[in-house]
């Protein structure tokens, strides 16, 4: 697909997103917002995924472990087939699938179950070291967000993953600066966040994260370097696309009123004329 393609994929996403936070009256906007076009390129540019056979055994594997922004993974499953698109309207209903975090349980084409922060790495560590070990030449990749950075754990399995030269693994850190209630500059500030992953040994490049083109082409295979996993720095803006929410961290967690409800979506329809 070329960017523009994808851009407009990703802005139907964001407009589905923003519908379905608006009906449930819950949901993680902003950072489903940061990391859309990311997933976007993964699922329609990157991943060798099937709807048709979920569970392929060479299939490519992502891993959300940002899994609060999991309504953004159900929107771009739907969009594959992997789920109705209709469904997307019983997001955090009674009984329904779509809980407020990724289940592969309930859902095809959810790798694992993501929600507490700073485990998907390690995950995706595991996995990516079972194909090496099998032989097989599918890839990993793991999304995180920066706040999620300052998790012990993920230091762990960084360390891990250059020692066994996991070069089938790519890391995707949504750099977005903010976390829950304040700036990741506030808290513990990880930033600038290349540096410490090459300092242990990865391939790190940074990247717009809502560029088409930056993104799809880091996450090429022809461009992986053998012995040493990838790790991309995808700078983005939370709240990406609408004018009030972008840059805010009171939209980590927010759901907009009506009023709002209109203006975003008539920016983001804007955005794509």
């Amino acid at each position: 697909m070329t960017p523009r393609e994808l851009r407009k994929i990703a802005n139907r996403i964001r407009r589905r997103d923003l519908q379905a936070v608006f009906e449930a009256g819950a949901g993680h906007i902003g950072g489903e917002f940061s990391v859309i076009d990311i997933l976007t390129a993964l699922y329609f540019e990157v991943l060798s995924v099937s709807a048709e056979n979920p569970t392929a055994p060479e299939r490519d594997r992502l891993v959300l472990s940002k899994g609060h922004t999991a309504l953004a993974l159900y929107i771009v499953l739907a969009e594959k087939g992997f789920l109705p698109q209709a469904e997307i309207s019983s997001f955090l209903q009674h009984k329904s699938r779509l809980n407020g975090h990724p289940n592969r349980v309930k859902l095809p084409g959810v790798e694992t179950n993501t929600g507490p922060l700073g485990h998907g790495l390690s995950v995706g560590v595991g996995m990516a070291t079972a194909a090496k070990l099998d032989g097989q030449n599918w890839r990993t990749f793991v999304i995180t967000g920066d706040g999620e950075m300052q998790e012990g754990s993920n230091w762990e399995a960084i360390m891990a993953a250059a020692h066994f030269k996991l070069d089938n693994l790519t890391l995707i850190i949504d750099h977005n600066r903010l976390q829950q209630g304040a700036p990741l500059a506030d808290t513990n500030n990880l930033a600038p966040i290349a540096p410490k992953l090459a300092a242990f040994g990865w391939d790190c490049i940074e990247i717009d994260g809502h560029d088409m083109s930056e993104i799809c082409s880091v996450l090429s295979a022809d461009t992986i370097g053998k012995g040493r996993p990838r790790c991309v720095v995808a700078h983005t803006n939370k709240g990406h696309g609408v004018s009030f929410m972008a840059d805010n961290v009171a939209w980590h967690h927010k759901v907009p009123n009506e009023e709002q409800y209109k203006q975003a979506m008539a920016e983001l329809e804007a955005a794509i004329s």
